[in-house]
């Protein structure tokens, strides 16, 4: 197959600035399609954190006046791999310490509009080799409503890469008013229902759905869900117009970083085959939250946006009957005020069953995949969830709701009186029936009565733990996406 020059365009990356799944992602994806003898470049905003964070100075590649704006563009690597990395630092813009989209109140920078247009217009510029570099890509790769304006710039150009944009969260759409349209010098044009207007408000997500060449979201399912009222978020239109330029195509986890056998974050490393040693790190776990370490327990583990989309709220409506029943149940995560408070509140009502940490902690959330038994993702909906994956990878089975990516990576498990059905399935999880608290202990239940009989739960655990949820096997679909991609166009030039 030929290398491809591929210009991926992200708005966070790991590690060098995260605060999602989509970081996990463009830290993951980029380095894959590498591996795979591709030429990529990824490109990224110069947050102030991020420039303070890497290891070696970058290299000054240039400085242009964008916009009226004064932009230096910085080379690095991205960290563990040979991926060149290009920094978009508009200081003005993009350096202020903290969140990337939020400031310390939880609300969005009043000048993030500006931010990632003036973002989307360098991108475009440097995938039309209008900076000098002499380098222009095959392919544009951008994710989520930050890159919007992306290939709305491009079109601007005769010559023109082939260009690819990825929903990872139809909830989020860059959103602003009229005058924000104006501010931005926007045509005039593009003030239209066929355009980048949605009820009388620009819309950055437009900007992809509308003028990117090919649309992707992060797993089959999703990509059906979304073109239906009760996903699509108000695109539901113009995704099912779409349809035919839209695939879903799975995330990946990076094998290396979710790794229980090499992971130096857990207290034990452990793999299929000696997996006495989990329960070495669910006793620290215990220990860690002064929960009595009992492994008759079972340990369920919760790492996650405190929304309602994650379900949190099924969680804490169910804790009076979760907590009559033999659990445990660590959560860490931040969002939701009201869910903080609560979450606080029911840990002084239940000190001995239930521990909570508020915020992020990246060791924490790979201590809770190694000692917890089983992972709970009660979403309302789940675009790709890359937890479940991580789960499963660990051992630790994942209880989800029969949304997006989790139904299409959790193989439900269900237990007949003599066990041999289970034994011959490829059961990895528990999917719930529907999204609902009855369905949520219903399912509880159902892994308690798996987790009495160890032999049978140790070999769901080792089902779990063998499936290939690599970036290699995902990076494989893009790839065959891309070369699609050109070969129609190149049709249509000849």
């Amino acid at each position: 197959m030929t290398a491809r020059r591929i210009l991926y365009c992200s708005s966070e990356a790991y590690p060098l600035i995260k605060t999602g799944g989509l970081g996990d992602v463009a830290g993951s994806l980029p380095r894959a399609l590498q591996q795979l003898g591709h030429d990529v470049r990824l490109v990224l905003p110069a947050y102030r954190d991020l420039l303070h964070n890497l290891a070696q100075r970058p290299r000054q590649l240039g400085q242009w006046e964008v916009d009226g704006q004064l932009v230096n563009l910085w080379q690095t690597t991205l960290p563990a791999s040979r991926v060149k990395t290009w920094l978009v630092d508009c200081p003005a813009l993009f350096g202020r310490p903290g969140n990337p989209y939020h400031d310390t109140d939880g609300e969005p920078w009043p000048d993030n509009a500006q931010r990632f247009a003036l973002f989307g217009k360098v991108a475009a510029l440097l995938a039309s080799d209008q900076l000098g570099l002499e380098w222009q890509p095959d392919i544009v790769h951008g994710n989520d409503w930050q890159c919007g304006l992306l290939p709305v710039y491009l079109n601007e150009f005769d010559s023109r890469p082939a260009t690819v944009f990825t929903i990872h969260n139809l909830a989020y759409q860059g959103l602003f008013d009229r005058a924000t349209f104006e501010q931005l010098g926007l045509p005039e044009s593009l003030w239209h229902f066929t355009a980048l207007e949605y009820h009388n408000q620009l819309s950055f997500i437009k900007g992809g759905l509308v003028y990117s060449d090919h649309l992707t979201t992060v797993s089959p399912t999703y990509a059906r869900e979304i073109q239906t009222p009760a996903f699509g978020q108000g695109m539901e239109g113009l995704l099912a117009y779409r349809a035919a330029d839209l695939s879903g195509i799975l995330n990946g986890i990076d094998t290396r970083v979710w790794n229980p056998g090499t992971d130096r974050l857990i207290v034990k490393r452990y793999n299929r085959q000696h997996l006495a040693d989990k329960g070495i790190n669910k006793q620290a776990l215990q220990a860690q939250f002064d929960l009595p370490q009992d492994n008759a327990v079972l340990l369920m583990g919760m790492v996650t946006r405190l929304a309602e989309q994650k379900g949190i709220d099924l969680i804490l409506d169910s804790l009076p009957d979760l907590l009559r029943l033999p659990v445990q149940l660590v959560i860490l995560g931040s969002g939701d005020k009201r869910y903080e408070q609560r979450l606080q509140e029911a840990v002084r009502q239940y000190p001995r069953q239930l521990a909570v940490t508020l915020g992020y902690d990246e060791t924490l959330a790979h201590r809770i995949e190694a000692g917890a038994d089983l992972f709970l993702m009660p979403s309302r909906f789940e675009p790709c969830g890359l937890n479940q994956l991580y789960s499963q990878r660990y051992g630790t089975l994942p209880l989800v709701t029969p949304v997006g990516g989790l139904a299409d990576t959790v193989m439900d498990t269900r237990l007949d009186t003599s066990g041999q059905a289970l034994q011959e399935s490829e059961a990895s999880g528990f999917v719930m029936s529907e999204v609902s608290r009855a369905a949520l202990e219903e399912s509880v239940e159902r892994a308690l009565e798996l987790y009495a009989q160890q032999t049978l739960w140790r070999h769901v655990q080792r089902i779990a733990m063998g499936r290939d949820f690599s970036w290699q096997r995902s990076a494989g679909r893009y790839v065959q996406l891309y070369e699609q991609l050109l070969q129609q166009r190149m049709a249509v030039i000849t």
